[in-house]
């Protein structure tokens, strides 16, 4: 994460969570499937609310008040992020009164938030534990990489995977100090 576009959020949020308007414990936080940490892509919120998105489990629908708010900002992360936990928080009365063009709208919904448990994609391991971005796993048997000149070797731990989010079958992790896909079959969460 660059100083710079730290530097920009906290400018352009005055300092404050954009969702809850706090300005305590502020980190910054890319809106998925984006890759790139710019501005464009990042929303300046407190530690609590990005655990709880990461993490439904922690989810505290009393800490999103300030989505009635931020639903409205001008800048489209922001929108992204108010419309998905809108949606998982399942407002549809804030939702219907939101508009996003085609192309905010396909980026709001990469995460699958908008959709019922049964249509969601769900990754999970070898052994049926559901994984989540930023998990560690092992491999469970050795794996021909294809396009490397290497076999990333059973019992090799991989950490701070990323879903592949449009596939519940693929994680992304780094193996011998390379970006792999990964089948979820051949690995095995570690706690």
């Amino acid at each position: 994460m660059s100083i710079v576009t730290e530097k920009r959020l906290r400018d352009r949020s005055g300092n404050t969570c954009e969702i809850s308007g706090s300005d305590e414990n502020l980190v910054v936080y890319l809106v998925e499937p984006k890759t790139e940490a710019t501005p464009e892509n990042c929303i300046l919120i407190t530690q609590t609310l990005k655990e709880q998105i990461e993490n439904k489990e922690l989810m505290n629908p009393n800490d999103w008040r300030g989505l009635s708010d931020s639903m409205w900002n001008e800048n489209l992360p922001v929108q992204i992020v108010s419309w998905r936990m809108l949606a998982r928080l399942k407002n549809h009365d804030l939702l219907d009164m939101m508009y996003l063009d085609e192309d905010a709208l396909e980026w709001a919904k990469a995460t699958g938030e908008d959709e019922d448990e049964e249509g969601k994609i769900i990754h999970k391991d070898s052994n049926g534990n559901i994984l989540q971005d930023g998990d560690s796993v092992v491999l469970i048997k050795d794996l021909d990489v294809k396009g490397a000149t290497f076999t990333a070797k059973r019992g090799a731990a991989v950490h701070n995977i990323k879903l592949v989010w449009d596939d519940a079958n693929l994680i992304e992790g780094r193996v011998e100090n390379q970006n792999i896909y990964i089948l979820t079959q051949y690995v095995k969460k570690t706690k």
